[in-house]
């Protein structure tokens, strides 16, 4: 596997080895020692989660506060999505500011995405399968999100808003990013 640094410290896009042949493919998608190497420090997910997505279906931009945190490693197996992680840590150099990448079956990229981020992504394909590993039980009373289109964020999303599915929780819960209560 190739771990690739993005902008933001923490935030890592992984590109397994592909091995293909006649009868299809093989890679490794996830080995611990390896992505622990990479990542600097020892990270046990929990619970795999797994979603199925229409095109322009927009989930997000979710996090959970406080001792609910939670890492994320993400991938697609079918369609293809951006997928979007936004510095919620107040001393960060890069606070609210965003990587976006573009993750798809093609590719079989991954997206690890550290506690203290919020979270998001949006389908550009007909059909998106999205999975991924969490380090933390998901806990309601401590899940929290910022608007997908938060002016301050920025983000920049590849398909007309007028076309973005979103959720009544994503539509009417979201906060603004100076609203949010934030990581230190």
């Amino acid at each position: 596997m190739e771990f690739i640094k993005t902008k933001i410290d923490g935030v890592w896009i992984i590109e397994p080895k592909v091995f293909n042949d006649a009868r299809g493919y093989f890679f490794e998608s996830f080995k611990q020692a390896e992505f622990d190497e990479h990542i600097g420090h020892h990270v046990n997910f929990i619970q795999d989660n797994e979603s199925k997505s229409s095109y322009g279906v927009l989930r997000g931009l979710h996090y959970q506060q406080g001792d609910y945190s939670q890492a994320k490693l993400v991938r697609v197996i079918k369609g293809k999505v951006v997928d979007v992680a936004v510095d919620l840590r107040k001393s960060s150099p890069t606070f609210g500011k965003y990587v976006m990448v573009e993750l798809s079956e093609e590719n079989k990229r991954q997206f690890f995405v550290p506690r203290g981020f919020a979270h998001g992504f949006l389908v550009l394909s007909d059909e998106a399968i999205f999975t991924y590993k969490v380090d933390n039980i998901y806990a309601p009373q401590s899940e929290a999100s910022i608007r997908w289109n938060d002016e301050t964020v920025g983000i920049n999303w590849p398909i007309d808003a007028k076309d973005v599915i979103l959720s009544d929780k994503d539509l009417n819960k979201g906060l603004a990013l100076k609203d949010a209560e934030l990581f230190e």
